[in-house]
């Protein structure tokens, strides 16, 4: 009996680490130097979350999700402008965030699209705070996105 629960567990551990896509650090970093996109933003997400044994560095983060907006990664680029906003890893500045938001806002991506005020749905008889969703974005988008990287395959 004892084997068969034993012999279950493991499959479902099999299970569901394939289910999430788990991959190594060393699989994602690979990825990443062979130039591909999400691996690269994997890669600096594992550095802005502090995942899998690695340490928290904004700055090897930035220059990693950087590689990935390049390559015209949307999310990539949303984070970018948002570390620029925040000052992660970078000096912040507003003119460089808003270039990447521009970028992202290009492709269609909604967020960035509100975030430099050309959301219609946002429009209208209420005074929308643009500043104000631009700050609060900024602070939640690279940990928020991050995760949603890591969990991509």
């Amino acid at each position: 009996m004892n084997k068969l629960i034993k012999g279950f567990l493991m499959a479902c551990l099999v299970f569901f680490s394939m289910v999430a896509g788990a991959q190594s650090v060393e699989e994602i970093k690979q990825l990443a130097k062979q130039g591909n996109a999400l691996g690269q933003a994997k890669f600096a997400s594992l550095h802005i979350l502090g995942r899998n044994g690695v340490e928290v560095d904004n700055q090897v983060a930035m220059e990693w999700m950087k590689k990935a907006a390049n390559q015209q990664l949307v999310e990539a680029q949303v984070v970018v402008a948002a570390m620029y906003d925040r000052g992660m890893g970078v000096k912040a500045d507003k003119k460089q965030a808003t270039q990447w938001y521009e970028k992202a806002a290009k492709q269609g991506h909604g967020t960035s699209l509100a975030i430099l005020g050309r959301n219609p749905t946002a429009k209208g008889s209420i005074k929308f705070g643009y500043q104000g969703m631009r700050l609060n974005a900024a602070r939640a988008i690279p940990k928020e996105y991050a995760k949603r990287f890591l969990m991509q395959k």
